[in-house]
């Protein structure tokens, strides 16, 4: 295309748009910097407003840096100002911004990804090499941290729906579960919801299993922490799952989209479930095609990002890796695959969750 065949208002455009993603990517690292120098807790802990020199006191920091930063933070309408001219810049976080920023405990916390955002963002440098031989990285080349935040990201919300909402959606678990019975889960990461069960059931026993290292460990650490006896964490490359039939229940959490076999993982589920057994399948909720996702789904472009630098990097970490990615396990593919594996029940559970989809799956 010619120069003269640009149109000056479509130029203009294309310029906002491809420089407000890279506004959006500096002020990811500055939520990154916020959360992990205590600056949105400082901001949640005080009922009025904090100037910014106060802040900066309070978290043991520099003013100079702390106001650039608050700076970003109320231009982009995270942290909110009372009055832009006062020089001493009065700060503060909305209820929102509080449950988004600074409440660990609450569903919407946020900051799970954004702990992890240097390592997500460091895989760029390997992103080269990985287009050119086919080849991906698995989650332990993002660090204890990529664990860590993968921990922040996903235990909120279990912490406070999986127990009350999630299991009595399930047919019979509940019963089963506080009769005794056997659980698996797989891909446990830092175990949270492995323990949360092992707490709330005490006649069950539970066995997370994990190939990240770095996430294995901490979810004993935090086993001990927590003081249950009946959940353990094991590495499958070393003890492999069962394949007698005797698991009762078995849970996958946003991980099978990431596996480099995800139906040989569903093949070895079906040889290890209970003939009246469960498998709960959560992973990401996604549709058939780029084009219902890109019109159906406002953060189908952060996904798909997502996938390259994570996702589907870990999907192909493996010469002969499935690659599925972020968006790779829409329900019809899902269902398609479990069936193929030998089950022969694929339910959509009505669990409402933003990310998320839910399926009961049965022998």
């Amino acid at each position: 295309m010619s120069e003269t065949t640009v149109n000056p208002d479509a130029l203009k455009m294309m310029s906002f748009t491809v420089f407000s993603k890279l506004e959006g990517a500096v002020t990811a690292g500055m939520i990154h910097l916020g959360d992990q120098l205590g600056l949105y807790s400082a901001l949640a802990g005080s009922d009025t407003p904090v100037t910014v020199s106060d802040l900066a006191g309070r978290c043991g920091l520099h003013e100079r840096w702390v106001r650039e930063w608050a700076s970003n933070q109320v231009a982009a309408r995270i942290v909110s100002c009372t009055d832009m001219s006062d020089p001493t810049m009065p700060l503060f976080l909305t209820a929102e911004a509080k449950c988004v920023l600074a409440s660990p405990n609450h569903p919407a916390f946020g900051m799970g990804m954004f702990h992890r955002l240097p390592q997500t963002m460091g895989a760029l440098r390997e992103m080269p090499a990985s287009f050119s031989t086919g080849l991906g990285h698995d989650y332990d080349s993002h660090g204890p941290e990529g664990a860590v935040g993968i921990e922040r990201s996903f235990e909120p919300w279990n912490q406070n729906f999986l127990v009350p909402v999630v299991l009595p959606a399930l047919d019979g678990v509940v019963e089963k579960m506080k009769g005794g019975c056997s659980a698996v889960d797989i891909g446990c990461g830092a175990g949270g919801a492995a323990i949360l069960l092992a707490r709330t059931f005490p006649e069950s026993t539970f066995t997370g299993y994990d190939i990240s290292r770095h996430a294995l460990a901490r979810a004993e650490e935090k086993r001990q922490e927590a003081q249950v006896r009946n959940v353990r964490f094991l590495d499958p490359r070393e003890s492999p799952l069962p394949e007698d039939g005797t698991v009762d229940v078995v849970f996958t959490f946003d991980c099978i989209h990431d596996m480099t076999h995800p139906f040989e993982m569903m093949q070895s589920i079906r040889r290890c479930i209970s003939p009246d057994g469960t498998w709960l399948l959560v992973d990401i909720k996604a549709l058939d095609t780029l084009e219902q996702n890109v019109a159906r789904n406002p953060m189908a472009s952060l996904l798909y990002g997502i996938s390259v630098l994570s996702c589907m990097s870990s999907a192909m970490s493996a010469p002969d890796g499935a690659g599925l990615g972020t968006l790779g396990l829409p329900e019809s593919k899902a269902r398609e695959m479990a069936l193929a594996a030998g089950f022969s029940r694929f339910r959509r559970l009505e669990v409402e969750h933003s990310v998320n989809a839910f399926y009961e799956v049965r022998p």
